[in-house]
């Protein structure tokens, strides 16, 4: 027994070293095959392959939730040197650069038809910014090599602020805007009428003055725009003499890019049962007014009444609350639903909010007219600001990133004028109609138009966003009002020999735009045809006077062609192909109205193939309609409520103004 237990052993000693032996042959095996596979290949990329693979599973949930679309999150760290990140993502074509052809002929005067003065801004304004772009795209100019994304920074901000009238300057500034429950109380008189012989609120008679005494109350968007007029939040008109109607009336109303929206008017009469109200208060209150029966009645009326036992009725009737040089109480408080206003103590006026501001936007209160301010004091002020520079936060996530171009089968390409520093204007845009699915599936393709600002730090910021979003053709000149049309030409050049597209459209960066609807309008028109089409403007004539005057060396006609409005119109691509060809040639006659200029070319292409205008008011002009194709003077906000209830409802609504 003890025999066979010693020969077990000792056949199983053996029989481990064996497989010892074997363990370690094909360890050495292993190691000198895999060892330099892993020095060729990199332990970096099978680690990159590890994470790949973990992020790739756990993204794809996320694209689930998300209908297949790139993850929200923002990347923490944007590289200085973005050129590759758009051909890392997708976005192999893009032009950063405007086509377009600019040498010493071009804007030369000579022999051209139109303003010799705007040829000379042109070329003044492409010899400043020819420079600047080549000093910014060299890299001479310097730029931080890391933009990291703005943390979501508070700042402290005072309760209350208190101005008197001695100190007073015109406008008050709420460092933190407004919130729930903050109140802002005027105290002024208001001055005497004074004789105008030009006043905007009434209808006047040749050299003869209209006695006006009238002020305005405005809380006002100070920190939301950048080197433009501040959107009018909140606008109170009190005209105690020298309104149209000849009768005292408060107007109130809002005010976005110089575009007013419909304006509130409170007559004396009371706001009707069935109008809305806001926080349950009526919009206009009711006062006593001069058309009125005030008839004192006579003392046999009087004792008759007492007689029979009636007794007097207590009226609730009040006058118009503002009179000439007396003192006021003015109490303007933001509720829920809107603001209102007391006067003396008794509530006078609500307005509900704008749809595209909120409370914090109301960033300064601007008092002027016929008024004496005495003092000014404003309370329950937000004492923290969520952020200080909403205009310019860019979110760079590869979800807003432009689709790379095809190769063809454009069916839409849409040219968007924009400014240097309307970064949030863009970002809207991306965030809303660009995420339509015929822009993600390339069938149509939107790109922004630039020119140069004025300031470096707002070139070097639009380099960057151009270079990561691939949706920013930059025109290299220095930007110009009167030089928009640069950029519409530049618009017709990039769909004829970049993109390709069989519909040109024409937009601005608070528009916005159906892509769907747009281009079913296209496809009304038999393919054989030219077309243009928009809210189109017919006999309309030059203003040869006033803020907007048009010099007959300008434009010598009487009547300007048929032209669409600038905000929204679609063409075929014949006629941008025309615009170019004239343009390359130095035949194309510029002037300083770019939708005017279009109309005129449009005109001129007409001599010889013909157009079908076809004229839409849902082509809208100002603001929005029901049913409407493109939307006008939208705010970020706006743009995507608007982008919101397109998604949500099947027929397209708007997000006006009240």
């Amino acid at each position: 027994m003890k025999r066979k237990f010693e020969t077990f052993v000792s056949v199983t000693r053996k029989r481990s070293i064996q497989i010892l032996i074997v363990v370690a042959v094909l360890y050495i095996i292993l190691v000198t095959v895999e060892v330099p596979f892993v020095f060729r290949t990199g332990f970096g990329s099978i680690t990159q392959d590890f994470i790949t693979t973990q992020r790739s599973t756990k993204l794809l949930s996320e694209e689930n939730l998300l209908e297949k679309e790139a993850p929200t999150r923002p990347f923490k760290r944007v590289s200085q040197n973005t050129t590759h990140a758009p051909s890392q993502l997708g976005l192999r074509n893009h032009k950063l650069v405007s086509g377009l052809v600019f040498d010493d002929t071009t804007f030369d005067a000579t022999g051209k038809y139109g303003s010799s003065e705007l040829y000379k801004v042109a070329k003044h304004a492409l010899d400043v910014g020819l420079p600047i772009w080549q000093e910014l795209r060299s890299g001479k100019i310097k730029i931080n090599t890391v933009t990291v994304k703005p943390e979501n920074r508070t700042e402290s901000c005072p309760g209350s602020i208190s101005v008197t009238g001695s100190v007073f300057s015109g406008v008050v500034a709420l460092p933190c805007g407004l919130t729930l429950g903050s109140h802002v109380t005027v105290v002024g008189k208001p001055k005497s009428a004074r004789a105008d012989f030009e006043p905007r609120i009434s209808l006047v008679r040749e050299d003869e003055p209209v006695m006006v005494s009238q002020f305005i109350v405005e809380l006002q968007g100070l920190k939301t725009v950048d080197g433009e007029e501040p959107p009018r939040i909140f606008h109170f008109n009190p005209r105690l003499k020298g309104d149209w109607s000849g009768k005292p009336v408060f107007e109130l109303n809002t005010c976005y890019r110089m575009q007013w929206g419909s304006a509130l008017r409170c007559d004396g009469w009371k706001s009707k049962a069935d109008e809305d109200t806001v926080d349950r208060l009526v919009k206009c209150e009711k006062w006593t007014r001069d058309d009125e029966n005030h008839e004192e009645e006579s003392k046999a009326t009087w004792w008759l009444k007492r007689l029979i036992g009636h007794t007097k009725k207590v009226t609730d009737d009040w006058p118009f609350p503002f009179s000439e040089n007396k003192l006021f109480v003015l109490t303007l408080s933001a509720g829920i639903e809107g603001y209102h206003v007391t006067v003396d103590g008794r509530h006078v006026v609500s307005f509900p909010y704008p749809t595209g501001f909120a409370l914090e936007d109301a960033t300064g209160l601007s008092l002027g007219g016929d008024i004496d301010v005495h003092s000014i004091f404003a309370a329950s002020l937000p004492s923290m600001h969520p952020s200080f520079a909403p205009q310019q936060q860019l979110e760079f996530s590869a979800r807003w990133l432009a689709p790379p171009l095809p190769e063809s089968g454009v069916e839409l390409f849409v040219g968007i004028l924009s400014a240097g520093n309307h970064f949030a204007e863009r970002m809207a845009a991306r965030k809303s109609w660009m995420q339509h699915r015929l822009i993600k599936s390339s069938k149509a393709v939107a790109r922004f138009f630039v020119a140069l600002n004025s300031r470096k730090e707002v070139n070097t910021e639009l380099k960057k966003e151009a270079e990561f979003f691939g949706d920013i053709v930059i025109v290299p000149y220095m930007d110009n009002y009167d030089l928009v049309v640069l950029k519409t030409v530049a618009i017709c050049e990039y769909g004829v020999h970049t993109v390709s597209a069989k519909y040109i459209m024409k937009s601005d960066d608070d528009t916005f735009v159906r892509v769907d609807a747009v281009i079913d309008e296209g496809r009304k028109v038999p393919d054989d045809m030219s077309f243009y089409i928009g809210n189109i403007n017919y006999y309309h004539k030059p203003l040869r006077s006033g803020k907007w005057a048009v010099t007959y060396e300008e434009w010598p006609e009487e009547d300007y062609p048929p032209y669409a409005n600038g905000p929204g119109y679609i063409m075929s691509a014949d006629i941008t192909r025309y615009i170019v060809s004239e343009f390359e040639m130095h035949k194309l006659r510029l002037f300083k109205m770019e939708d005017v200029s279009m109309g005129m070319w449009v005109e001129q292409f007409n001599r010889s193939n013909p157009v079908k205008y076809v004229h839409s008011l849902k082509f809208c002009q100002f603001g929005c309609v029901e049913d409407y194709y493109t939307a006008h003077y939208q705010s970020p906000r706006q743009m995507m409520c608007l982008w919101e209830k397109l998604r949500r409802q099947t027929r397209p609504q708007c997000c006006n103004m009240r």
